[in-house]
């Protein structure tokens, strides 16, 4: 079930060759051998309706038996919780369109948190509103086996609710790092005449404050007086208690975008942020304190591009988009500050310029002309923050940045994009009234790229990523119609639409997962091998579904694991595939347990 990936897809191999061989050289142990009992691509309907996960790992010669575990699907009624059950600012069930209780099938990162002498799991669930639950679990001393005690959700209302949280990642100092991803465009509800104008994507949220977005009766003055566009769109940080106790904080310092997830350095301070969407940026935060993301420098990547082969080659600046801290990024926002109190706006020409006085962006909300009112670059800086860093000269211009992950070892960053297109192609269209950076050839299968991690005396980081470059591409294919691939655009041996990544520090082994439609009817994980460059697959999800939250535990009370979900069966394409309800509810679990190698 390996495949092996050639020079020619893969030039960041080279890059990641000499830097892993300067590492080595100080390097006090060797990485473990690590090898996944691969699984079959799902060809029959009986396979693409299972989840299918690796039999077996062998790690230094040694064989040991794993599997797919299930902790708790969605739905699931644990103690006096019911997981996933979203819950409206006074703690009372949000309801649908008909009445019923919303239970969200949208589990998305779910992370491990030892605190003290118990383990909690603290889960997504990425709806409008979103939700949190923490989730107290058993461990099986000898199997390393995890069992769901008990499940509460996470109250979110001082912040005035969660907004679409997708993946995330676990600080240096255990506790859970959450996101927000797909902000509204405070513009358009600004300047919405009627609830017509609303998008419909944004309209759900009106429940989490009891106002049924759908009722005739509801005015867009109704929908505006309860929904803040300035409240969502940032990293999220649940510390968790030994009893249980959860408390949430918005890191308003840290920007907001369509955050994917945020990832904390060794240093404890340097975090890399994701922005998912079309013409995104990507951003770097340094804390003034370790330990502490509630103020600091925020940062934006400018794309230098070397070349355009294998995913291309750049070499990065990073602007700087100034210092916050979080009160007054949020006071500012209770205020009631709108996107018209930070912009003055004008029309572009024809030929993509502005007026003067303008300056001429192009971003997820398309080409604008924006000119800064005085005295509002900070919080422009945080409120508007692609919008600004498009401004100051940063590169916008990314597609579906998803996962960030990183190998100490080899001072690598990962980060996947699920796809080379429009912003990132040589687009007059994507590009108009932008600098065009980026002049990629189009992958609709996507690219996991290898950053460079070194020192910067000017920033004041010993993990500022210095470069750009395709690692893992995926190979678009067309399959004959009488094929057992045919619905399949993506090569099957090959990676498509990579989302969420994980390293397996110790190992030379990247996890990928995949968001994918049309590239993979199944969407898969996968185990890179960054020493030999092959790639196996080591679980399949059913129809519809995509493969979330992979992330690895080195060693909780003796035993790794690799959590894995599976978000919303046959909900995201294959639809009408579905022969039981109970077969749509999302799947929160891991793949292991699996031996301790570090």
């Amino acid at each position: 079930m390996k495949k092996r990936i050639s020079a020619a897809v893969c030039f960041g191999a080279m890059v990641m060759a000499a830097t892993s061989t300067l590492a080595g050289e100080t390097s006090k142990a060797q990485p473990a051998e690590v090898a996944f009992q691969g699984v079959t691509f799902p060809v029959t309907d009986e396979q693409k309706r299972q989840v299918l996960a690796s039999s077996a790992v062998t790690v230094n010669g040694k064989d040991y038996p794993i599997g797919y575990n299930v902790i708790l699907r969605s739905g699931d009624k644990v103690g006096d919780g019911t997981f996933g059950l979203l819950m409206d600012k006074n703690g009372k069930p949000v309801r649908n369109k008909d009445g019923s209780q919303h239970i969200s099938v949208d589990n998305d990162f779910s992370s491990l948190l030892p605190i003290g002498n118990k383990l909690f799991a603290v889960s997504h669930f990425e709806s409008r509103p979103g939700a949190m639950y923490v989730t107290e679990l058993s461990q099986d001393k000898t199997t390393g086996k995890l069992t769901a005690l008990s499940t509460k959700n996470i109250d979110f209302s001082a912040y005035g609710g969660l907004w679409v949280p997708c993946a995330g990642s676990v600080t240096p100092w255990n506790t859970h790092l959450g996101s927000e991803e797909y902000p509204n465009n405070a513009r358009a509800t600004e300047s919405a005449a009627s609830m017509a104008e609303i998008e419909d994507y944004d309209k759900p949220m009106a429940r989490y404050f009891g106002v049924d977005p759908y009722a005739e009766s509801t005015t867009v003055d109704t929908f505006r007086s309860v929904f803040q566009p300035y409240r969502y769109g940032y990293p999220v940080e649940v510390s968790v208690k030994e009893n249980g106790s959860a408390t949430p904080v918005k890191h308003f310092s840290m920007g907001r975008v369509a955050v994917e997830l945020a990832y904390v350095m060794p240093d404890n301070k340097t975090t890399y942020i994701s922005d998912d969407g079309t013409n995104v940026g990507f951003f770097m935060f340094v804390a003034d304190k370790a330990k502490d993301l509630s103020a600091g420098n925020l940062y934006a990547a400018k794309w230098n591009q070397v070349h355009n082969g294998s995913g291309g080659y750049a070499e990065l600046d990073w602007i700087d988009l100034g210092h916050a801290n979080n009160q007054e990024i949020q006071d500012a926002i209770e205020s009631g500050i709108t996107f018209s109190d930070i912009f003055d706006v004008s029309s572009p020409k024809e030929d993509g310029s502005c007026e003067a006085g303008f300056t001429s962006i192009n971003t997820t909300t398309g080409h604008e002309c924006l000119q800064l009112k005085p005295g509002k670059e900070r919080i422009a800086s945080r409120l508007e923050t692609r919008r600004y860093a498009a401004m100051k000269g940063a590169t916008t211009e990314f597609r579906k940045e998803e996962g960030i992950t990183f190998n100490p070892a080899t001072s690598t960053l990962y980060v996947a994009m699920s796809e080379i297109a429009k912003g990132m192609e040589d687009n007059a269209k994507q590009d108009k009234g932008g600098p065009n950076n980026i002049r990629l050839p189009k992958n609709k299968c996507g690219v996991v790229y290898g950053l460079t991690i070194g020192a910067d005396k000017k920033i004041g980081s010993e993990y500022v990523a210095k470069n750009m470059y395709g690692v893992v591409n995926g190979i678009m294919r067309t399959y004959p119609k009488d094929s057992d691939y045919a619905n399949n655009t993506c090569d099957i041996n090959g990676i498509s639409n990579p989302d969420n990544v994980t390293y397996m520090t110790g190992t030379n082994i990247l996890i990928i997962g995949e968001d994918t439609g049309s590239g993979h009817q199944n969407d898969v994980i996968w185990a890179y091998d960054t020493a030999t460059q092959s790639l196996t697959r080591i679980q399949t999800t059913p129809y519809g579904s995509e493969t979330t939250s992979p992330y690895y535990y080195s060693n909780i009370n003796g035993h790794a694991y690799l959590m894995s979900v599976i978000q919303h069966p046959y909900g995201e394409s294959d639809k009408d595939k579905l022969k039981d309800p109970a077969e749509a509810s999302a799947y929160t679990g891991y793949i292991g347990p699996l031996p301790v190698v570090n």
